[in-house]
């Protein structure tokens, strides 16, 4: 007699992996298949190492200045090629801890591709050939396939040297000179990593201010630093084609308000986001398509999905009961953190639970020098939105502790509805922000006003009562 699991799950990261372990707490008999390394695109391609470089080149520039602290070295100089003998230690740690906790849970855990053959069937691709293709049996499945860098259509994309976030985070040595196209999020990290670095960094936005999705004054802030650092920056500027020169570099031709420019460098950074990835996840009996229709042939299994991501409701469900999705294969917000809460709630309405998370606060990050931390609505989305606010602002530069660690300019904003009192949104830039900013989700989820956050006290000199300082201003 076959096997019939509980739950298969179809990729290995934050989101797979958290819902198996969510899944052991129901006792359910759990099947986790990953195509490549345990821990996706966060731990091996995004999150960790991308931090993991940030942290040396954050103590590599802290060294440079370190005579401004009674401290003197003759010599300070960094090695690329062992950063990154570092941060493949460190994710080969926590992939080893991720892989004892399925052990412990007992969770079952395959190498190879997970494609579904119909609603309660998925088959276990093996990349080796010799090795048999396995098909499993279960009342659940969750697709958590994550997601791959975008490659926009610009001619010479795909020229030697014009690299994916993915490919740059393994190169050994450190390109001179560097073009990253897009001011998000990814290509302000990485203009972070390679300006400590040395190299001269150019970056061009397309839309009219990086971080375009955050509040204006981190954007203007964050521009005045980098460009303090040597970073050039041009935003309203769109990429039209990528020519290689005699010499071996990379031109980057733009347009920049109807004047074509031309951006000369050793490398160029493709960081214009990522895209849902969902192939090979479906068999011949599914349609995938927006909208269910005369078009769907009898005896096929209809899947909602929209522009390559797959649809899904509050509760993770897409349009086949039993078929859950969760993370960056569901579009949206594509944080590691996300797709966990996301995938944690799946599986408790599988289980018959109440969701853990809410999902209508979600926090963001950027892991500059500043950090960024931004969680709810900002001023001008309070305004669009016609709600009447109180806004809040504390300068970092009277903080104690920025100014003993000689930390750059910085800000704390609070955003507080007029008449409820209630915290609505918060934004900060300064050290740390990545860690507070917890304190301000947790007060906007739990409904906290401006007085309550304000009777709370922070222990001195920190960071974090900056918090303090801002919310009793």
């Amino acid at each position: 007699m076959e096997q019939i699991f509980d739950l298969v799950i179809i990729g290995g990261g934050p989101a797979g992996y958290e819902a198996a372990l969510e899944a052991a707490k129901y006792r359910m008999k759990t099947v986790l298949i990953e195509k490549d390394k345990i821990g996706g695109t966060c731990l091996n391609r995004g999150c960790i190492p991308t931090k993991t470089l940030l942290h040396s080149c954050e103590l590599y520039a802290q060294m440079k200045k370190c005579s401004a602290f009674g401290i003197h070295s003759d010599e300070v100089r960094c090695s690329m090629e062992e950063i990154q003998e570092r941060k493949e230690k460190v994710l080969g740690t926590l992939r080893d801890g991720i892989l004892s906790l399925m052990k412990k849970n007992k969770i079952t855990v395959y190498s190879g591709c997970g494609r579904l053959l119909d609603a309660n069937h998925v088959q276990v691709c093996a990349e080796n050939e010799q090795d048999p293709n396995v098909v499993l049996e279960t009342k659940n499945v969750l697709i958590a396939s994550g997601s791959v860098p975008a490659m926009p259509p610009i001619p010479g994309i795909h020229l030697p040297n014009v690299l994916t976030s993915d490919e740059l985070l393994d190169k050994k040595d450190v390109f001179a000179s560097l073009t990253i196209i897009g001011g998000g999020v990814i290509g302000m990290e990485f203009a972070a990593i390679y300006s400590a670095l040395g190299c001269k960094v150019t970056v061009i936005e397309f839309l009219d201010r990086i971080l375009a999705n955050m509040d204006k004054e981190i954007s203007q802030n964050l521009k005045m630093i980098l460009k303090k650092r040597g970073v050039d920056i041009f935003t309203g500027a769109r990429v039209e084609e990528i020519l290689p020169d005699e010499s071996g570099r990379l031109i980057c031709r733009y347009r920049e308000k109807d004047v074509l420019k031309e951006a000369v460098s050793e490398g160029i950074l493709a960081a214009v986001g990522r895209r849902a990835y969902a192939e090979g996840l479906f068999s011949d009996a599914f349609v995938c398509k927006s909208e269910e229709d005369m078009n769907i042939p009898d005896g096929k299994l209809f899947i909602k999905t929209e522009r390559g991501c797959i649809c899904v409701d509050n509760f993770g469900r897409t349009s086949i009961p039993g078929i859950y999705a969760a993370g960056d294969v569901t579009g949206g917000v594509m944080l590691a953190h996300a797709a966990t809460a996301q995938a944690v709630n799946a599986v408790c309405h599988m289980a018959g639970g109440a969701p853990v998370f809410s999902m209508d606060c979600i926090p963001g990050c950027v892991y500059t020098d500043p950090e960024i931390g931004s969680v709810g609505m900002t001023q001008d989305e309070a305004k669009k939105a016609g709600i009447h606010v109180i806004v809040k602002k504390y300068p970092m530069s009277a903080n104690g502790k920025t100014v003993l660690s000689s930390q750059e300019r910085g800000f704390i904003k609070v955003v507080v509805d007029e008449e409820s009192r209630r915290i609505l949104g918060a934004q900060m830039m300064c050290a740390r922000a990545s860690d507070m900013i917890s304190q301000f989700t947790a007060a906007i989820v739990s409904g906290l006003t401006l007085e309550q956050m304000a009777s709370v006290i922070y222990p001195h000199p920190t960071f974090s009562e900056g918090i303090g300082e801002c919310v009793r201003a």
